[in-house]
């Protein structure tokens, strides 16, 4: 019965982790005392909307397309807001997450390209590591500045981060590429 609703509840919990980005962007933006703790608890509970998402869509067999599409896609829009907010306040320098982003972009484009190519693109383990990394160094940008002790750690985050993005991208354009040969 849920399996061919298109709004259930992996699929509300996706839109509401879009519909909190917003949200997020206007408290990491606006000046006020403890913005940087709301921001982090925003910024947290959207991501753990994508971990329970896919868990609930898994187990109890609710997986549609809609999901599927949606999903990634609210991914990226969370951490690109994140991230673009994190250059206007000076935290994260804009050719990092520039990089970070555009991977981003390339890999959703080689995802559909593969599609139509009857490559299929399954998640790798460095691409689970990379959204991973990517979550802590923001969370640690966001608060690193009220926790002195987070300063130089929420830049190793964030240069891990880069790392993990460019070696996954590698590695779904070298699957990409092996599946391209394989098919033919």
């Amino acid at each position: 019965m849920f399996k061919s609703q298109m709004f259930n509840l992996p699929n509300i919990l996706t839109l509401l982790r879009i519909l909190m980005v917003p949200l997020l962007v206007v408290v990491l933006l606006t000046k006020f005392d403890g913005k940087e703790f709301v921001g982090l608890a925003v910024f947290l509970i959207a991501a753990l909307t994508d971990v329970l998402d896919g868990y609930i869509a898994r187990r109890y067999g609710l997986v549609t397309p809609l999901g599927k599409l949606l999903d990634p896609a609210a991914d990226k829009i969370l951490t690109s807001a994140a991230f673009i907010s994190l250059v206007e306040l000076g935290l994260a320098p804009a050719w990092m997450v520039v990089t970070i982003i555009a991977r981003e972009f390339a890999i959703s484009t080689l995802r559909t390209v593969a599609a139509g190519d009857q490559v299929i693109l399954a998640a790798a383990w460095s691409g689970k590591l990379k959204t991973i990394s990517q979550v802590v160094a923001i969370s640690l940008l966001i608060v690193h500045e009220k926790i002195d002790e987070l300063a130089i750690t929420s830049k190793i985050a964030l240069w891990l981060a880069l790392i993990l993005s460019i070696y996954s991208g590698i590695e779904y354009a070298v699957a990409y590429y092996r599946g391209l040969h394989r098919t033919r």
